[in-house]
């Protein structure tokens, strides 16, 4: 059995607290208060960027963090879509559902496979891509950039349709990368 303090690294407690915000993200802009959504929002993308970096200086790198950081930040990612997608929340600057279907079908697509080739027998890690690295870090900048359109009365409002393009570009790319890399991996089975 292992030891919780050999599970509940640095990296790890930052996985957890992004998890954590992400109910508090959405609580937030469903009940009007784009600022604080914001910023837990912000928060939340930065515990993205700072726990593979502490894991990696660390020497920390965990089975179960390889597994939690990108569920954590699937769950952030499509969070943010959906809530700032959805219409009755009374925000003046909304993202396209088109993308939002687009970035959730690529998540759904890439963790069905994932599961369908571990089930099938064939266990398997498939580590995140630069390109997929890059898509999250676009989505997160995105979901910051639409938020502070919404806090800011728009005055980023320019700034939201490049990031949407810059979304929709690297869901393009990274599913199609992910795509053929799976392809690959299997056909050489």
């Amino acid at each position: 059995m292992l030891a919780v303090t050999s599970v509940l690294t640095a990296a790890n407690q930052l996985t957890l607290l992004r998890i954590v915000l992400v109910p508090v993200f959405a609580l937030f802009l469903f009940y009007g208060r784009a600022g604080w959504a914001l910023a837990t929002f912000a928060v939340a993308g930065l515990t993205d960027a700072l726990d593979g970096l502490i894991a990696r200086r660390t020497g920390q790198v965990t089975t179960i963090g390889a597994w939690l950081d990108p569920m954590a930040d699937k769950l952030l990612v499509a969070t943010m879509f959906i809530m700032l997608t959805v219409p009755g929340l009374g925000l003046p600057h909304r993202l396209p559902l088109w993308l939002t279907v687009l970035v959730l079908s690529r998540d759904i697509v890439i963790v069905a496979t994932v599961t369908v080739v571990n089930l099938a027998g064939a266990r398997r890690t498939f580590r995140p891509s630069l390109l997929g690295k890059a898509a999250t870090a676009v989505y997160v900048l995105t979901g910051v950039v639409a938020l502070g359109a919404n806090v800011f009365d728009g005055r980023v409002g320019g700034l939201v349709e490049l990031f949407v393009y810059a979304s929709l570009t690297l869901t393009l790319a990274s599913g199609l990368h992910y795509a053929v890399s799976i392809f690959r991996r299997l056909g050489t089975e």
